[in-house]
């Protein structure tokens, strides 16, 4: 039984090229009610964003193979696709959130499932909310 109160059903993109985390989130996301899609790289991740209007939350690790690290994956998904709810990993690297995409999470692996869960619903028991994403205000400084 899970020991968390099931989402409202969503989907959501887990990236990552380690075949048993991916296998464990993917398993643990869809017990908690979301439809997930998984890939193994950020390439197979924009063409799944490509082919996948649905898909709300975009969950990506930071270093895998392919053209583009998670870090770009994350960017390039915001700009192309600016309601997307962004939330990045990394086992290896910590990251500065000024790295990320605004309204971006970092989640230092392995996975705090609680957390996570918390992320996703907002609060417990509330609904994911697709087209609402924090942004983080304008730096001041120079360019």
């Amino acid at each position: 039984m899970v020991p968390f109160e099931r989402l409202n059903p969503a989907v959501i993109l887990v990236v990552e090229d380690d075949r048993l985390v991916q296998l464990e989130l993917a398993d643990w996301l869809g017990e908690l009610g979301l439809n997930v899609l998984t890939a193994d790289n950020a390439d197979t991740a924009m063409a799944l964003l490509n082919d996948h209007s649905d898909i709300q939350i975009l969950l990506t690790d930071i270093q895998m193979p392919g053209s583009m690290n998670g870090i770009r994956l994350a960017h390039q998904a915001a700009e192309r696709w600016p309601a997307l709810r962004i939330l990045v990993m990394s086992g290896m690297y910590a990251t500065e959130l000024s790295a990320l995409p605004p309204g971006a999470w970092f989640f230092p692996k392995p996975i705090d499932h609680k957390k996570l869960w918390q992320v996703l619903a907002g609060q417990p028991g509330a609904p994911i909310a697709p087209l609402a994403r924090p942004q983080r205000p304008p730096q001041s400084g120079c360019a």
